[in-house]
C-alpha cells in the first residue's frame, strides 16, 4: 500500500495534490490541522495535513472465513441504516427521507466512502461528514447528486416545516411563509421557544396583513429588529477609560470557570489597549492553581511590553495595586473555579473585595450547554459580574443560546471571541450582528472589523 502524506494551507490545495500524483481514485485515511511557526499563537500559519494512498485492500471478515465475500461499502451501511423497518413499508408507511438520493439507488461508494470500510464497520458521523467535506473540496459528484441532495434538504425542511405548524400556539396560526421561514431559523438555532412565539406575535401585530404576506424583506428585518432587542449589550462608560472618577485606573476583573479562555481573552485586552488604543496598562494575576499558567501570562506581558505583579493573597492585591496605581487600564486575571466549589468561590471574591474593580466581566464558553451555562452564572453571582464575555464562539453550533442565557443571567454582553489568536479574534458584542448569526446570516469571523479596547 503506498502511503503519502500532503501538507498544504488548506483541504482543497491538499486534495489537488493528491489527485494530481495519486489519481482520482486516492482513498483519504487520515486529516489532521495544526499551526506551524510564531511564538505563542503570534503569526502561526495553521497548515493541513492529510495522508493518502492510491489503494488500500480489506478483506471481509466473511472472507477470511472460507465464506463467500460480500461487498459492504459506507453507502451499504448508511443505506442499511436508514432503511425503513419491513413492517412500516408494508402498512405503507412513510420512509425517512434523509436516506433518499445516491445512497438508495446502490450506486458503489467513491474511493473516499471506502475510508471507512479500511476503518471498520463502525464510521461514525464525524467520518461521513470529513468524506463529504473532501469529495466537495475535490469537485467530484456523481450525476445528478445535486439534485439528489437538493431533494433531500427541501424534504426534511418541510417535515420539520410541517411538525413545528402543527405544534405552533393558536397566536401564531396561520402563518404566512415568509414569517414562518423566518420562525423556523430561530427554532433551528435553538432560541428559546416562548421567546420565538413573542417576536412572531409583535411582527404580526406591527406589520400590516399585505406586507406579511408578500414583503420578505420587511418581515426579515421586523424579525431581526425584535431579536436584537433581546440581547443585552453593554455601552460604553459615560467616561474615557483612562479617567476614573475615582483616580484609579480603570479596573476590569475576568471571572468564570475553568478552560473557558480567562487567560487568553485577557491577554488580547491588554494587546488591544497597549498596541492598538495606546494606553498604560497594567496586569495581575491570581491564577496560581494552573500549571504553567503564569508564565503563560508573563510571556504575553513580555511581548506586549507591560508589566504584570502575581498576587498569592489578598493583602498581596492590595500592593499590586499600589503598584499600578499610574496606569490607564489594570486588567485582572483570576484563577479559573469550579462553578460547585463554594470555597473557591469565596476565596475569589476576597481577592475581589480588595481589587474594587469597576467591572467585573464573567466570562463563559459559547461551546459550552445552555444548562452549564446558566448554572455557571448562577454559582459566579458571589462575584457579583455586571457583564459577560462569550469565548469560543467559531465553536457554537446554536446561536440562540447566547439570547436565552443572556436573558436569564441578567446581564449584559461586552465582548465575544471567535478564535484563540492573540491580538485578534476579540470584538465588541453587537445586538444586530449576533442577532444576524442567530438567523443565519454573516460569518462568524469578520475580516477588518473595528477592535476597540476596553470600554
Amino acid at each position: 500500500m503506498n502511503l503519502r502524506t500532503y501538507r498544504a494551507a488548506s483541504i482543497a490545495d491538499a486534495l489537488s495534490d493528491i489527485k494530481r500524483e495519486l489519481g482520482p481514485d486516492a482513498v483519504i485515511l487520515h486529516t489532521r490541522s495544526f499551526k506551524q511557526g510564531g511564538i505563542l499563537g503570534f503569526r502561526a500559519r495553521r497548515l493541513v495535513e492529510i495522508t493518502a494512498s492510491s489503494a488500500v485492500n480489506v478483506v471481509h471478515p466473511l472472507a477470511r472465513k472460507g465464506k463467500a465475500p460480500v461487498k459492504s461499502s459506507a453507502a451499504d451501511r448508511i443505506r442499511k441504516a436508514y432503511a425503513p423497518a419491513p413492517d412500516l413499508a408494508d402498512r405503507g408507511g412513510p420512509a425517512p427521507s434523509i436516506g433518499a438520493g445516491r445512497l438508495a439507488t446502490g450506486e458503489s461508494a467513491h474511493p473516499v466512502e471506502q475510508m471507512a470500510s479500511a476503518a471498520g464497520a463502525g464510521a461514525d458521523t464525524a467520518t461521513i461528514n470529513a468524506r463529504a467535506t473532501a469529495r466537495r473540496a475535490v469537485g467530484e459528484r456523481a450525476p445528478g447528486e445535486h439534485d439528489a441532495i437538493a431533494e433531500e434538504l427541501a424534504s426534511i425542511r418541510s417535515l420539520v416545516g410541517q411538525a413545528l405548524r402543527s405544534s405552533t400556539p393558536a397566536s401564531t396560526g396561520g402563518m404566512p411563509e415568509a414569517l414562518f421561514r423566518n420562525y423556523l431559523s430561530m427554532i433551528e438555532s435553538e432560541v428559546a421557544r416562548e421567546l420565538a412565539d413573542r417576536i412572531v406575535g409583535e411582527v404580526r401585530a406591527e406589520l400590516r396583513p399585505e406586507q406579511l404576506e408578500t414583503d420578505e424583506k420587511a418581515v426579515h428585518k421586523a424579525v431581526l429588529a425584535r431579536l436584537e432587542s433581546l440581547i443585552p449589550v453593554a455601552t460604553a462608560p459615560p467616561v474615557p477609560a483612562s479617567s476614573q472618577a475615582d483616580g484609579r485606573p480603570r479596573t476590569v476583573a475576568l471571572v468564570g470557570p475553568t478552560g473557558v479562555g480567562k487567560t487568553t481573552t485577557i491577554a488580547k485586552l491588554a494587546a488591544i489597549n497597549k498596541l492598538r488604543e495606546g494606553r498604560k496598562v497594567g496586569l495581575i494575576t491570581t491564577d496560581t492553581y494552573r500549571i504553567a499558567a503564569v508564565e503563560q501570562l508573563r510571556t504575553y506581558a513580555n511581548i506586549i511590553g507591560i508589566d504584570l505583579r502575581v498576587a498569592l493573597t489578598p493583602r498581596e492585591m492590595k500592593a499590586a495595586l499600589a503598584a499600578h496605581r499610574d496606569c490607564d487600564v489594570l486588567l485582572i486575571d483570576t484563577a479559573g473555579r469550579s462553578q460547585r466549589d463554594a470555597g473557591k468561590l469565596d476565596d475569589l471574591k476576597a481577592f475581589l473585595d480588595v481589587a474594587e474593580p469597576h467591572e467585573t466581566h464573567l466570562v463563559l464558553s459559547g461551546a459550552s450547554s445552555e444548562s452549564v451555562i446558566v448554572e455557571s452564572a448562577q454559582r459566579f453571582e458571589v462575584a457579583r459580574p455586571d457583564r459577560v464575555i462569550f469565548t469560543k464562539l467559531d465553536e457554537m453550533v446554536h446561536f440562540g443560546v447566547l439570547v436565552n442565557t443572556a436573558r436569564a443571567i441578567g446581564a449584559e454582553l461586552s465582548y465575544v471571541t471567535t478564535g484563540q489568536e492573540v491580538p485578534d479574534h476579540i470584538e465588541p458584542s453587537c445586538a444586530n450582528r449576533l442577532a444576524r448569526l442567530i438567523l443565519g446570516v454573516g460569518d462568524v469571523r469578520i475580516d477588518g472589523r473595528e477592535q476597540v479596547g476596553v470600554r
